[in-house]
């Protein structure tokens, strides 16, 4: 078993793809730490308790959870094209005129505790063409931090994810203590409402899997994970973000609607009314100005 490695828990039939990111002696037990591949979730485990996966089932499973990535994105684009039929014919009083104006989404602050997602974020961001500012920092730091990088990149979005995990042995599920990293994610989105405290001035995402929701919505963030404390998918802030980012500024997002194309839905994500952040301008194209 070595670093990196990828596994599965036997005591829970493989259900998730981990990579081994650390090992360490606890008691006398060698206990390996494990990231998951495709859904923000850490967790510890006995050596004798994982299993390396074959090539042939890694395939079987990242063509699964793919297929599921696929279909969130499509669903996300009818959306935006909805959205932005509705800002043409707006425009153009109904197509009236000739289309000339712009638009200006939102742009988006994300911090990721895991640099593999992160760059996996990106990726996707870069597909619907999301502005952002990407910065790994790991999720015990981040509230030192958020401060100086909201002043200096201004975002009209805010995402704090990473990994998390709840321990039934640590507490019951309204302990906020019995989270990996929940406090963190509380006190970042504490210190970044230090900045901007209105909830519609910069909206907030923030937790991963198994987050305590509750502390992180009266903490301040417009969205979180997670509700029924269960796994979320890596890429599940991105498509709840973007969307906030092309909904007209004078619009506000009903939740379902945010949700809906996620790969989790409403079990491991949940928010408030919020307003959108896109702006729109003209002209497109103006005019030369005379010297």
């Amino acid at each position: 078993m070595e670093i990196n490695t990828l596994v599965g828990r036997k005591s829970y039939q493989c259900d998730l793809l981990f990579r081994v990111i650390a090992m360490n002696q606890v008691n006398g037990q060698q206990i390996a730490t494990l990231f998951g591949e495709d859904f923000r979730l850490v967790a510890d485990a006995p050596i004798e308790d994982l299993i390396v996966i074959s090539e042939e089932e890694r395939t079987k499973k990242m063509s699964e959870v793919r297929s599921l990535e696929e279909q969130s994105l499509k669903l996300f684009r009818q959306d935006v094209d909805l959205l932005r039929l509705t800002q043409e014919y707006k425009a153009t009083s109904s197509y009236k005129r000739e289309p000339n104006y712009f638009q200006i989404p939102g742009r988006v602050l994300h911090l990721d505790g895991d640099p593999s997602y992160l760059e996996k974020c990106l990726d996707l961001y870069k597909t619907l063409g999301v502005t952002v500012y990407g910065i790994h920092c790991n999720e015990k730091e981040m509230y030192l931090h958020v401060g100086s990088l909201i002043e200096h990149y201004r975002p009209d979005i805010l995402v704090i994810t990473g990994h998390d995990a709840y321990s039934k042995a640590k507490g019951k599920k309204m302990d906020l203590h019995a989270y990996r990293h929940s406090k963190y994610f509380v006190e970042t989105v504490k210190e970044a409402r230090k900045k901007v405290p209105q909830l519609d001035q910069l909206v907030i995402f923030a937790g991963a899997c198994q987050s305590h929701f509750e502390s992180l919505i009266y903490a301040g963030a417009n969205f979180a994970s997670s509700p029924h404390r269960v796994n979320i998918h890596a890429l599940d802030p991105v498509y709840i973000v973007s969307k906030i980012s092309f909904t007209p500024f004078m619009e506000r997002i009903n939740v379902w609607d945010v949700l809906r194309n996620t790969l989790t839905g409403e079990r491991g994500l949940g928010g408030i009314d919020t307003k959108g952040v896109l702006r729109m301008g003209m002209p497109f194209k103006p005019a030369e100005i005379d010297e």
